[in-house]
């Protein structure tokens, strides 16, 4: 069931208010970045990796075990994280642990999760 989305019966532009918004508007390039950040949580194998990771640094191994998947796949979803500034890494010999680039990983994840879950 689709809802219906009502027009304006009148134009009639706000202009004080769209000043104030255009005013708050992040550039052209900001919203782009904004854009393919959220695109990178678009896919659910990243976002069980970064749920991985909310537990504990893991190497490449422990998470294509723990999400039944093949370490190249996994490799592949890390470099993705990676570039998009979600992961970070460290070399322990010759293992590489993953882990959360940052908090806002974390709460990223969380906000999404309230909002679903209402």
């Amino acid at each position: 069931m689709s809802e219906r989305v009502e027009l304006c019966q009148e134009h009639h532009a706000h202009p004080e208010v769209l000043a104030h918004v255009k005013l708050d508007l992040p550039n052209e390039e900001s919203l782009y970045d904004l854009a393919e950040l959220f695109k990178v949580f678009g896919d659910s194998t990243r976002i069980r990796i970064l749920y991985a990771l909310f537990e504990s640094e893991l190497c490449v191994c422990d998470i294509a075990e723990l999400l039944n998947m093949s370490q190249s796949a996994i490799s592949h979803q890390l470099r993705v994280l990676k570039q998009a500034r979600l992961v970070r890494n460290r070399r322990e010999g010759k293992t590489i642990f993953y882990f959360l680039a940052d908090d806002h990983v974390r709460t990223i994840i969380g906000q999404g999760m309230d909002h679903i879950s209402e």
